[in-house]
């Protein structure tokens, strides 16, 4: 059954990123149900059943608070944190990705086309904009110039706007009419071989795991905390990377919606138990 663990041999930073990205999944898809709040001492025990050490998940909630996403708060006698508005926001700024996965575009709807081109002395922002059309699922064509979806246009906008970059850039939206094979334009755009990969590595690691859980009459409730924390944690940096492209211009075994069912399946299965484990950490709660 799916563990998360670390050897003694891992480096310590390591350790370190896999206890804040492990953190970061539980503040999402856990604390969030129990009221935006946690006791320090019961995530402590919650993370060190998933195979982390104390040291580092410590560490890890107190990296969070330098970030603004916790604030110390007791409550019924326990020490620990409440999330901010700002942790709340970029939580929930993620969900409708990490729970629903980006569906794909309708490719009768045309292409969002960016170009851009920032003076060395706006060096800063021009690497800013570039970190931006990437984390919203452009793919770069070329020099300065980015692709996506024609859905993308009003989130490109408001980037450029926010960087204040709007006399630096262009943003076209039309159709592709012809030259270059569009499909194998777009492969070399984005790596979407290596998204696919993704996909495909998260049915590797959790097909066997849902079928095995499909088949038992009851599951610990300590087991489905850690699978389900575990699953949630893989998965959630899946669908940023994934821009949602027409299914007409993707091959024909792209992977994704079948790693989307799985990992559907496998928190239909485990969410329920999985919270109820974690409630048992929290003061007060039964």
């Amino acid at each position: 059954m799916e563990r998360m663990s670390e050897s003694a041999e891992e480096p310590s930073a390591a350790r370190s990123r896999r206890s804040r990205t492990v953190v970061v999944s539980f503040l999402g898809s856990v604390v969030r149900r129990m009221g935006d709040w946690m006791p320090i001492a019961g995530t402590v025990d919650l993370m060190t059943q998933l195979g982390l050490d104390a040291p580092s998940v410590r560490t890890a909630v107190f990296r969070l608070k330098q970030r603004g996403w916790l604030a110390a708060e007791s409550r019924g006698g326990a020490r620990g944190y409440a999330l901010t508005p700002l942790a709340g926001a970029t939580l929930a700024a993620g969900d409708e990705l990490i729970w629903h996965a980006r569906q794909p575009a309708d490719l009768a709807d045309g292409w969002c086309v960016v170009n851009f081109s920032v003076p060395e002395s706006a060096r800063a922002k021009r690497h800013q904009l570039r970190g931006h059309l990437t984390h919203l699922g452009f793919g770069n064509v070329g020099t300065a110039m980015w692709i996506a979806p024609a859905r993308m246009r009003p989130a490109a906008e408001q980037a450029i706007a926010e960087l204040g970059l709007d006399k630096y850039a262009a943003i076209f939206v039309g159709d592709y009419v012809g030259g270059q094979d569009l499909t194998t334009l777009l492969y070399s755009s984005w790596d979407l071989a290596g998204i696919d990969g993704a996909y495909r590595d998260f049915i590797a690691r959790y097909a066997e795991v849902a079928a095995t859980l499909e088949t038992r009459a009851a599951i610990g409730p300590q087991q489905a905390f850690v699978t389900y924390l575990g699953v949630v944690d893989h998965w959630r940096k899946l669908p940023f990377r994934d821009p949602g492209l027409p299914g007409e211009v993707l091959a024909a075994d792209w992977s994704a919606p079948e790693a989307g069912a799985l990992f559907h399946k496998l928190v239909t299965i485990l969410e329920g138990r999985a919270l109820a484990h974690a409630a048992g950490y929290w003061p007060g709660v039964e």
